[in-house]
């Protein structure tokens, strides 16, 4: 079976069928392999071009390729991307349990009349006993397992009914199997070939280094406060918030949505319509941002995702790998930043608690390596190839937090050999805790039932303050390093690898790093962000509140031949319409307002907010906790102080290591919370009389303080966004105080 390719023959068709001109890294040689009748392998990262593998082989072949795919959502968009190739709509048909029987009828009608080159089937149709016998009378040009990882245990996403398929194959008729993943350890690789019996196969491994995509692992502290920051600062791009429970996606979604941000959740607990609705809204750019459980975006193709948050920490490194696979697969800006704490840890474990005994085993292994990868202040990158098996020999990747922002290293060369010889005296044979625990000294019962207690190297890791913390960064780096491997058959025993031995014999000098410190604050303390359904941190914007504040606040301004703004910023009428202040001290706590706002303009404010208040029977938050501004810091008083002595900016920026930026930030925010600042006296250095005129007869014209809308009408080319910055701080200081 099978058929030599012609000179040039793939390379006309991919121009002529699918419109590119040249093929990615090593889609050739697959296509030719599985043209050529041979068993074939694939693994090859997210976007990098895994379905033209298997689309173009089949259109080549005669007969029918039959995919076999977990993911309905991705037969339907694989097929209706196929059919806008070709001229005949049943080139590709898929065929699972979304069809009514008449759809059922007609794609088999059209299988067999050689029409159609693709079939998408899930695994559990590939098993139906009216399907086999179907398939049986079928001219089957191969078999292309997609995601094949679902084989494996070890896998991120292991499907039992993949455990099933080599079975049915032999069933149906042996003919070619090319199989394809995204993520595979080398333990998965092996799985896969041996379940699939293909253990002869071309392997084509691609490398698993996406260079374009940015890691970071940050404190779980303050998280939806960051996150809503950060998607602003992403406003009409696309991006996905990852979740572990449903709960916690329909809370975000909520939070973003009532902070004016285009976000849906996504989850298995809502009803096929309702799913599929919200990911095509995802994927014509109705929403920007998808909050959601690992249900969404397996196999999704879209390009342009330019950031993969993920708010709670992934089980496996497989997974983790997988989902901010998603982002940047156009090769363009791709921002994976994840929210780590060790109570997710233990919320991950308590998932584990009612599986079998060895998928214990299997998820606390997982569940460790993940915790390596967001513990380590190694390269980011260089952790995650190594898991899959991967070398990556450069000292610095410029793109992970790690790298643009290294740890102090430290002489670990007497470290290294303690932790060595270690697992030579307890003879190969733990796992990384008991070795910790043998030498920090900790009587576990592991410890004592081995009587390593009784062993003369027993505890004498522990000066110096090095504790389980320390010792378990040393091994993770003595790991990647590869001093030590890691046997996963038995669970992550240690093992000395040749390298490991050659340093005991002659050891030398080896700078380490000590790991992150996550431990801190694990919840949300978001004073100065609008949080849904009455959570921590104020309750849900009344909308209809907020309309009353902002007829008001233009009434006000009209009265006083204001902009709006200057009486008080939006954030400012969303703060007041979440937290319902009745009184002036109320309103002055509130952000943007401060004592001298309040006393001039609040007075109609308060009266408008607290007769909504009794009318409407609402139950106010006890507290309205939002911190002044000049206790918040005392930077805030540094500056003040400075400016009443006529301090030039650029200097008084140098001193507190601040950017020009940065300290404009902090002037904007001391004038929005009413403490009157003059900075005239700069403003007069870097802008004549004449432009200050113009630009501040733009601002008491404007009903709106946007810097952007500012520059477009003054022309970019007459000022610069610090020169308008600049005139809006003087503007509002002396309006509005």
């Amino acid at each position: 079976m099978g058929r030599k390719v012609k000179e040039n023959e793939l390379t006309d068709y991919l121009k002529k069928f699918f419109g590119f001109s040249k093929f990615k890294d090593r889609q050739e040689e697959i296509i030719t392999n599985v043209l050529e009748g041979k068993d074939t392998f694939v693994i090859m990262p997210t976007g990098g071009g895994k379905s033209l593998c298997y689309q173009m082989p089949a259109l080549l072949s005669e007969g029918v390729a039959i995919v076999v795919s977990p993911l309905i959502a991705l037969m339907k968009n694989q097929v209706d991307i196929l059919r806008t190739f070709g001229t005949e709509k049943g080139i590709a048909h898929f065929l699972n349990s979304s069809l009514s029987k008449p759809q059922i009828t007609k794609v088999k009608e059209e299988v067999i009349s050689g029409a159609t080159k693709l079939l998408y089937v899930a695994p559990e149709s590939l098993s139906k006993e009216a399907n086999v016998a179907f398939f049986k009378k079928v001219n089957i040009s191969f078999f292309a397992i997609d995601e094949v990882h679902c084989i494996s245990e070890w896998g991120h996403d292991f499907r039992p009914e993949y455990r099933r398929l080599r079975p049915l194959i032999e069933q149906i008729g042996r003919v070619p199997i090319i199989a394809l993943t995204a993520t595979a350890t080398p333990k998965v690789q092996e799985d896969i070939l041996k379940n699939l019996e293909i253990q002869d196969a071309t392997i084509f491994k691609s490398s698993f280094n996406r260079a374009n995509l940015y890691y970071e692992v940050r404190p779980k502290v303050d998280t939806v406060k960051e996150i809503i920051r950060f998607v602003r600062q992403y406003t009409g791009k696309s991006g996905i918030i990852y979740c572990l429970s449903r709960k916690k996606v329909e809370e975000i979604a909520s939070t973003l949505q009532v902070n004016g941000i285009k976000a849906l959740p996504y989850h298995a607990g809502m009803d096929k319509p309702t799913r599929d609705q919200t990911q095509d809204k995802f994927l014509m750019e109705e929403v920007d941002v998808m909050v959601a459980t690992i249900a969404f975006g397996m196999g999704i193709d879209k390009p342009d995702i330019r950031y993969v948050l993920h708010y709670d920490i992934p089980k496996s490194l497989e997974s983790y790998y997988q989902e901010t696979g998603r982002s940047g697969r156009d090769g363009g800006e791709g921002k994976c930043i994840t929210y780590y704490s060790y109570d997710d840890v233990k919320k991950l474990e308590k998932f584990l608690k009612d599986k079998p005994v060895s998928e214990q085993e299997i998820g606390k292994q997982l569940i460790q390596e993940t915790i390596a990868f967001a513990e380590s202040s190694v390269c980011r990158r260089k952790m995650l190839l190594h898991y899959f098996g991967e070398k990556y020999e450069e000292p610095n990747c410029g793109s992970c937090d790690n790298c643009l922002h290294p740890k102090t290293k430290f002489e670990g060369k007497e470290d290294l050999e303690l932790l060595l010889e270690v697992i030579v005296e307890t003879k190969e044979k733990f796992k990384a805790k008991h070795i910790v625990d043998v030498l920090t000294g900790n009587l576990s019962s592991s410890v004592k039932s081995y009587k390593h207690d009784r062993l003369e190297i027993f505890g004498q890791g522990n000066d110096d303050g090095k504790n389980e913390k320390f010792w378990n960064a040393v091994v993770r780096q003595a790991l990647v390093l590869d001093f030590i491997t890691k046997d996963i058959e038995t669970y992550g025993i240690l093992k000395m690898a040749d390298k490991g031995r050659g340093f005991l014999k002659k050891p030398h000098s080896i700078m380490l790093t000590k790991d992150h410190d996550y431990t801190g604050n694990n919840e949300d303390d978001d004073d100065d962000i609008v949080m849904a359904g009455g959570q921590k941190g104020g309750n849900a914007l009344d909308s209809t509140m907020y309309s009353l504040l902002k007829d008001l606040v233009k009434a006000t301004a009209a009265k006083l031949n204001l902009p709006p703004f200057v009486v008080f910023q939006e954030t400012s009428l969303e703060e007041m319409a979440t937290h319902y202040p009745v009184n002036l001290d109320e309103l002055s706590k509130i952000t943007g307002v401060g004592v001298n706002k309040a006393e001039k303009f609040g007075k109609p404010f308060v009266e408008l907010i607290a007769k909504y208040v009794e009318e409407n029977e609402i139950e106010r938050p006890q507290d309205i906790i939002v911190k002044s501004v000049v206790n918040k810091s005392g930077l805030k008083v540094f500056i003040i102080q400075s400016i009443d002595r006529k301090v030039n900016l650029e200097g008084m920026a140098r001193s507190k290591g601040l950017s020009m930026p940065n300290l404009l930030d902090e002037i904007e925010s001391i004038v929005s919370s009413g403490t009157k600042v003059d900075i005239g006296y700069y403003v007069n250095e870097v802008l004549d009389r004449e432009r200050q005129e113009e630009v501040f007869d733009y601002f008491r014209e404007s009903e709106s303080d946007s810097l952007e809308e500012a520059l477009k009408e003054l022309g970019e080319n007459d000022y610069s966004e610090t020169d308008l910055r600049l005139m809006r701080i003087k503007f509002i200081a002396e309006m509005g105080h």
